[in-house]
């Protein structure tokens, strides 16, 4: 019995060795069909994290190299590489301009059928009303020719103005000045605030981008910019001279010209008494407190024509205006090393045509550039530009007119054959001469002349700026300086384009 108790147990024991193994071998399976299932979700989603950041990047390189482009001063800028009616400064609203990046299998032509622009008609209603187009510079050549350098793989950037009423994607919104009504007119921003004014401030542009990758995925990225206001001294004199403490300036007024004046009475941009209540500044301000520069820079000026330097004060027939403004200026700008900085960070933050004419042999070094120069730049009343000579200036026989800012780090040799409309800045050896006699032109603005380098175009050294140096020939022509408020604010040079709103845009 006992024999049959234990074989008949062994016998209910039997195959459970080979259920064991099925179970732990699907257990197993479930194992490693979770483990392949859970790598295919990760390189999924690895995937589609790389192409989402793929697209990204490539629409915000659309976004870059459009505000890039915009300024003037760069090889690939629209000014010299867009056809002429990709138009720019100032945008109307209903203007669109299109950047083009077609790729290998894309045409040209078809691009904004291919990859419709809907975004514009959800913002403003319909489709723009003017349209332009250029090519993106991977799509030029010589990237696209003999370097065959592969670009970003966005399609097309659009270019075009804002208004109050398509803010906040057509939804509309007043800004400063906080008036009530949502306009349509362009908006403007003047450093600090957006406005529907456009004086002092800088056109607002709305950057669009869309990029498209070969698997389907698309990024529709924007920027709302605006060129920043760029640093300058304060222009508190329709001339300012630095001076070094005691009969360090240097300033001699064409003797034989009773139509040459220098007039701190504010004018419009006609040339008109301005009906705006400016006030009225110095003819001549001195970042001295030197009375003995004051009575030096007088004794430059003949008696007679005292009357024609006229300002704040309004001395009258027996005192020229000529006054220290050295307790106005900033402290910190009445150092050579903190002015000259100044100047240079106008050459390195601003939308500035900067032009270094080959060096000189001798001390100071620094080479001429001449008239010929400018007349390439297309300076006009309604495109002021600002224009930086690295070295000596001397539009002697120029016979044009310049319009912006003008900052010459040597000596400025002026023709009075020539008006200037905005600001002139002799910033570095701080001269200022002639050699024409010329005709009845002025200079209508302010201008500042300060002595930072010393005759071997070092800096200076020490906490003392130098004297500025203003001669001029006694029979030169001319009827000389005319502060113009409206003039400086036209010549403010405009700084690189602000990033002032960044979104994705839902599609």
């Amino acid at each position: 019995m006992r024999a049959r108790r234990r074989i008949q147990t062994k016998r209910t024991e039997d195959g459970i060795a080979l259920l064991i193994s099925i179970f732990i071998l699907l257990l197993i399976s479930v194992v490693a069909i979770a483990l392949i299932v859970s790598s295919g979700t990760e390189s999924s989603l690895a995937g589609n994290y790389r192409s989402s950041t793929s697209v990204y990047y490539a629409a915000l390189a659309g976004l870059e190299e459009a505000r890039g482009r915009l300024l003037t001063n760069t090889a690939s800028s629209f000014k010299t590489t867009a056809p002429a009616n990709f138009q720019l400064s100032p945008l109307p609203i209903g203007y669109a301009n299109y950047v083009l990046n077609p790729g290998p299998s894309d045409n040209q032509a078809t691009m904004l059928t291919t990859y419709l622009d809907g975004e514009y008609p959800s913002e403003f209603g319909a489709g723009p009303t003017n349209t332009s187009t250029t090519l993106s510079i991977w799509a030029s050549n010589p990237l696209k020719t003999s370097l065959n350098f592969p670009g970003p793989l966005y399609k097309w950037v659009r270019i075009n103005a804002v208004s109050e009423q398509w803010l906040r994607q057509g939804n509309g919104q007043d800004v400063a000045p906080f008036d009530g009504a949502i306009d349509s007119t362009p908006l403007f921003y003047d450093g600090t605030n957006l406005t529907d004014t456009p004086s002092p401030g800088r056109q607002v542009l709305e950057i669009t981008s869309l990029a498209v990758l070969p698997n389907g995925s698309q990024k529709l990225l924007q920027y709302l910019i605006a060129p920043g206001p760029a640093a300058l001294p304060p222009l508190l004199a329709t001339l300012t001279l630095s001076g070094s403490q005691g009969n360090g300036v240097t300033f001699h007024a064409p003797a034989s010209n009773s139509s040459y004046a220098v007039k701190g009475n504010n004018q419009d941009c006609n040339g008109n008494p301005s009906a705006t209540p400016y006030p009225a500044y110095p003819a001549i301000g001195l970042l001295t407190n030197s009375n003995s520069d004051i009575v030096h820079v007088k004794n430059g000026i003949p008696t007679a024509y005292w009357p024609n330097y006229t300002g704040v004060n309004n001395p009258g027939p027996d005192v020229p205006d000529v006054e220290d403004i050295s307790t106005s200026f900033p402290l910190n700008l009445q150092s050579p090393g903190n002015l000259d900085a100044l100047a240079q960070s106008i050459i390195q933050n601003s939308d500035a045509v900067v032009i270094t004419p080959a060096p000189s042999g001798t001390a100071p070094y620094l080479g001429t550039a001449t008239g010929a120069d400018l007349t390439p730049l297309g300076m006009s009343s309604t495109n002021p530009l600002t224009v930086v000579v690295n070295g000596n200036l001397d539009i002697s026989n120029w016979s044009s007119d310049g319009y912006g800012l003008l900052l010459v780090t040597g000596t400025f040799t002026y023709d009075p054959d020539t008006n200037w409309y905005g600001i002139i800045l002799v910033i570095g050896q701080g001269v200022m001469n002639n050699s024409q006699n010329g005709q009845n032109k002025q200079i209508n603005g302010a201008m500042l002349v300060a002595k930072t380098r010393d005759g071997n175009n070092q800096l200076l050294t020490g906490s003392k700026i130098g004297g500025a140096t203003v001669q001029f020939l006694d029979p030169m022509g001319g009827t000389g300086m005319r502060y113009s408020t409206c003039w400086i604010q036209k010549a403010q040079p405009k700084g690189k384009y602000k990033i002032l709103s960044f979104h994705e845009i839902s599609q």
